[in-house]
């Protein structure tokens, strides 16, 4: 009979999700004392460096969950998520480093270009596929179904199937992924400053309301004169560009990236971690709160 909180009634599915982690992570800790004859100093799972250790990928895999989430509050799905960040994640170690350039990009650049060149392609593929859906009518399942074969297959061919790698170089770039800020791992703090620009965006920005209600009824949002077929190519753009910077994340987390297999399937995990977040796969809804945990 007490009236809830605005802030809470907002995030209920949020806090429903943290209410289901808890018990999971007790119950884990339980599982691992009974393997070990209920002897509690061999429970590690609760010890700083494990918590450490499932922040940093909950900060890795949020990223592109971000991103995924931006898409799905539209209704619409981006499949290519693993394979876009199979392309960047070779191509940052072929453009910073000349021995890795073969055999078709023979030069290097600096770091810093080459984010920007990656941001650059990133945002130009998210472009190409919002205009694909958007122009031609075409399905965001077959679109970006199709781009995960292509894309894959650019990087294979660009690196001739080989594994680039960063080696002992770029510790500044490294530390993107390595470091710690506040003693959190860089790669969580960097998720929780996405997911908290991206919620300003989404709820309190004209943007963000337009992209939910085309989420609700592209045809209504149509008829109020709102650009949906604008609001849609951007969501695709800020999903390719999470992806694209992710991609590098994991290829600078395992210090090289294999073109055939870096971050195969993965856009999975960022779908699962959106959805699990809270993000309604129909679409016009979406809590960047719940995301970080869902994933």
């Amino acid at each position: 009979n007490f009236p809830m909180p605005t802030f809470l009634r907002n995030q209920q599915k949020s806090l429903g999700i943290l209410a289901l982690i808890l018990p999971i992570f007790l119950i884990t800790c339980l599982f691992q004392a009974a393997t070990n004859g209920w002897d509690w100093s061999k429970v590690t799972f609760w010890s700083s460096e494990k918590i450490s250790s499932m922040t940093r990928y909950t900060g890795l895999f949020g990223i592109i969950a971000i991103g995924a989430a931006v898409v799905i509050a539209t209704g619409g799905v981006d499949l290519s998520m693993g394979a876009l960040m199979g392309l960047t994640g070779v191509l940052m170690p072929m453009l910073i480093r000349p021995s890795q350039g073969a055999p078709l990009l023979d030069f290097s650049v600096e770091p810093g270009v080459a984010w920007l060149i990656i941001a650059a392609i990133s945002l130009f593929i998210g472009w190409f596929h919002g205009i694909l859906i958007t122009k031609l009518q075409l399905q965001p399942f077959l679109v970006t179904l199709c781009g995960l074969f292509i894309y894959r297959g650019i990087a294979m061919t660009i690196t001739a199937e080989g594994t680039k790698g960063f080696g002992n170089d770029f510790p500044d770039v490294k530390a993107l992924v390595g470091g710690r800020f506040l003693g959190m791992p860089m790669p969580f703090v960097i998720a929780l400053l996405l997911a908290g620009i991206m919620a300003l965006v989404i709820h309190r920005t004209v943007f963000g309301r337009h992209l939910l209600a085309l989420g609700r009824n592209e045809q209504a949002a149509k008829f109020s004169g709102i650009r949906t077929d604008r609001i849609k190519i951007v969501a695709y753009m800020l999903c390719a560009l999470a992806a694209g910077f992710g991609g590098v994340m994991f290829a600078l987390d395992g210090n090289s990236a294999a073109p055939s297999d870096h971050c195969q399937g993965y856009e999975l995990y960022a779908i699962a971690g959106a959805v699990l977040g809270g993000c309604n796969l129909r679409g016009g809804e979406c809590k960047f709160v719940g995301v970080i945990l869902g994933t």
